[in-house]
This record gives C-alpha cells, structure tokens and sequence, in this order.
C-alpha cells in the first residue's frame, strides 16, 4: 500500500543558512537528542548541509517510492529514508543522485545501503547511509509512504523537521529550536579561537577549561572522605 502526502513547510532560507554555520559536534555539547548513529555516515567528506525534512518509508525491493520522492523533492530539500531495517538492499545509487541534484536536493539520508559509489561523488549530491550494496532495489509497486513520520538511525524524523549533517553526524532539529540551538553553537565556536589563541600564547589546555582545577578538588574531596 502507498501512502502519499503533501510536502511539509520549506524552513525559512534564512534559518537554515543560520544553521549550516554551526557544527552539528558543537550543538552535540549542550544538546543530548535528536541525533543519529553514527553507523549512518557521510559518503563525501568536509560537507554540511542544513534543509528540510521530507521524508519517506521504502520497505524492502521497492525502489518506486524513492522515485517519487525526487520528483516531488524542492531545492534545499533534505530526503530522509527509513528502510525499516533492511540491511541488504541498496535503496539508491548514480541515477538516483544526478536527478536529486537536477533537483536542488540539499542531501540524502539513508537509514540502509546505497550504490555507486564513484558516482554519487562524482555528482556531488551528500549523502549519509550505512554502508554499500551491489543489490539494488527494483520499481515494482509494492508499497511505500511519502511524508510520514518515520525513524532514522534511531531518532524520530517527522516531514518538516530540520536536518543539519556533515561527516561528524546528523542531528534533526524541530524549526523552533534552530535559532537558539544555532547561535550558541556558533558563541562557543567563536569562544573556540579564542581558546586555541590561548594556547598560541603558552597556556594549557586543561588550565585554559578549568579541567585540572576539578580534578585536583576531586582529589581533595576524596582524600577527607578517607
């Protein structure tokens, strides 16, 4: 059975180009959901993306609602696919990527296998997956939904949600969160460079974070406990 329904809300451009400033490991140190497995990992390195979820469910040996989904997929469009846990089947490869990008697609979030390898590089569209197959699906009618709530490397994805990945991870984001989430993940960057300007001059890392000052009250606290 198919289930077909409308694209969500695109996420204002403005928004998500806030977004993809902020490293998806920055936001990982003061937010402790919403994140991937890393077992799904990037295909093309040293690329970020931010979009909007649109999301899909393709079970098994139909290939059609993979199809669908990029014809109907906007620019800036991020495509998240739940597999439900095959782990044999490639659900997309070169052909797949080249119409994605004549879409605009922003990237492509497989909780399974892909193919091609060499040319989802050459085409330049991201994609995260876990892992490769020879065995590709085939267009056969069986079944499919489009825009649904689904799950993705173990986190809850529902259709206009924002997805920010690069090759540390992948982090979905409800849009009312991104503002926040995105600026204090780019403070701490900047408080970053000044860290390692820190450094440059001669101080210590641990020093700099405070680290050897909770280690040695540690040590404190359990030597009068004794």
């Amino acid at each position: 059975m198919y289930v077909l329904n409308d694209l969500p809300p695109a996420i204002d451009r403005d928004l998500l180009d806030l977004l993809v400033q902020a490293e998806p490991a920055v936001i990982g140190h003061f937010r402790y959901t919403g994140f991937m497995t890393p077992a799904i990992k990037a295909v093309m390195p040293d690329r970020r993306i931010a979009g909007t979820a649109v999301t899909l469910r393709a079970p098994g040996m139909d290939g059609a609602m993979v199809h669908y989904a990029i014809g109907q997929a906007r620019p800036g469009d991020v495509l998240v696919i739940d597999r439900c846990g095959d782990e044999a089947i490639a659900s997309l490869g070169g052909a797949v990527a080249y119409a994605a990008r004549a879409a605009g697609v922003a990237g492509i979030v497989v909780d399974g296998l892909i193919t091609d390898l060499s040319e989802l590089r050459q085409y330049g569209v991201p994609v995260w997956s876990r892992g490769t197959s020879a065995v590709t699906v085939k267009t056969l009618g069986l079944g499919g939904e489009f825009c649904v709530p689904v799950t993705c490397g173990g986190v809850a994805v529902a259709p206009g949600d924002a997805i920010l990945a690069d090759e540390n991870g992948i982090l979905v984001l409800p849009p009312s969160d991104i503002r926040e989430s995105a600026e204090r993940a780019l403070q701490m960057m900047r408080d970053e460079k000044k860290t390692l300007a820190r450094i440059d001059a001669g101080e210590k890392y641990p020093d700099i974070l405070g680290s050897t000052q909770v280690i040695l009250d540690a040590i404190q606290k359990q030597q009068a406990a004794r």
